[in-house]
């Protein structure tokens, strides 16, 4: 395949992915050593997060074809993209978390389910709990007025039974 090919291809799978994935973060990691891009990639991996650092003009290219070309300013310099195909938060969560420790790491801006996010709004996504962590407030919620119920019936259930005795 000539080289002219291979960065067509390279243009449509960055291109793919950012219209497939939910979540996407774009990062300038200048100033991480390799121990520490290790570190990140190790993080996100676990996390089903695919990390891939691209020539910014394949990646503004790219951004053309899925247009969304607002990404475009952000594409300078040093840049690797986080790309989430599954869950919307963990990319955000695990980059956010990772910036804190390593003050190099700075987060640039991101996509959220087709939509250009600003760094705030990656900042906000970073800062939700987990899906899990939803689904068990949400069953809590679901739980409290059954169990406020189970409370009150055994309540009367001992009353009834001291009354009768």
């Amino acid at each position: 395949m000539s080289v002219l090919e291979q960065k067509k291809q390279v243009v449509s799978d960055i291109a793919a992915k950012l219209r497939d994935s939910k979540s996407t973060v774009v990062v300038d990691y200048r100033g991480l050593n390799v121990s520490e891009v290790t570190e990140l990639r190790k993080q996100l991996r676990e996390a089903g997060v695919e990390f891939k650092v691209y020539k910014n003009t394949l990646a503004r290219r790219a951004t053309a074809e899925a247009e969304l070309t607002a990404l475009d300013e952000q594409l300078v310099g040093p840049t690797a993209i986080a790309f989430s195909a599954d869950d919307v938060i963990a990319p955000a969560k695990v980059i956010n978390e990772f910036a804190k420790k390593h003050d190099a790491l700075e987060i640039k801006a991101g996509v959220i389910e087709g939509q250009v996010a600003t760094v705030a709004e990656v900042k906000a996504l970073a800062e939700l709990p987990s899906r899990e962590g939803l689904l068990s407030m949400l069953a809590n919620v679901l739980q409290a007025p059954v169990r406020g119920l189970a409370l009150v019936t055994k309540a009367v259930a001992e009353q009834k039974e001291e009354q009768g005795a």
